[in-house]
């Protein structure tokens, strides 16, 4: 028996960024027996129209709506998200983007971490990346 090689999809959401870093949204890999989904940290831009909010809560909605549209063009939706990494940038957002990942997560409720650091641009107060799996 021979061993098959990973079939490797990259997703990409038509961001500027995402040329000019040299990354993709998400990256799938499939093995005969797993699906993995892999989604960048994804901050709270509205990638329509480039803005990015001033609000915490409706940036972590885009971060999210963003995360569901990188996931279904893999092909997996966000109950199959195994593990979540939120970065804020202020302790006192970590209340009001609970309320947000209640919201989407939480039936699912995937392994999480919060994490408290700055990110790479000042208007920025979310990111958040995750991992989804089908076997």
């Amino acid at each position: 028996m021979g061993v098959s090689t990973p079939k490797r999809r990259l997703v990409s959401t038509g961001s500027p960024f995402e040329k000019t870093a040299g990354y993709s949204r998400a990256v799938a890999i499939e093995t005969p027996d797993d699906h993995w989904c892999f989604v960048s940290g994804t901050t709270g831009y509205d990638y329509s129209t480039m803005v990015m909010p001033k609000s915490v809560l409706e940036q972590a909605r885009n971060c999210f709506e963003t995360i569901k549209s990188a996931l279904d063009e893999a092909g997996f939706e966000l109950s199959n998200v195994v593990r979540a990494n939120y970065i804020v940038t202020a302790p006192e957002y970590v209340d009001e983007v609970f309320a947000i990942t209640g919201e989407y997560f939480g039936e699912i409720r995937p392994a999480a971490t919060m994490i408290l650091a700055g990110l790479i641009k000042p208007e920025m107060k979310i990111e958040i990346e995750v991992t989804a799996y089908r076997g």
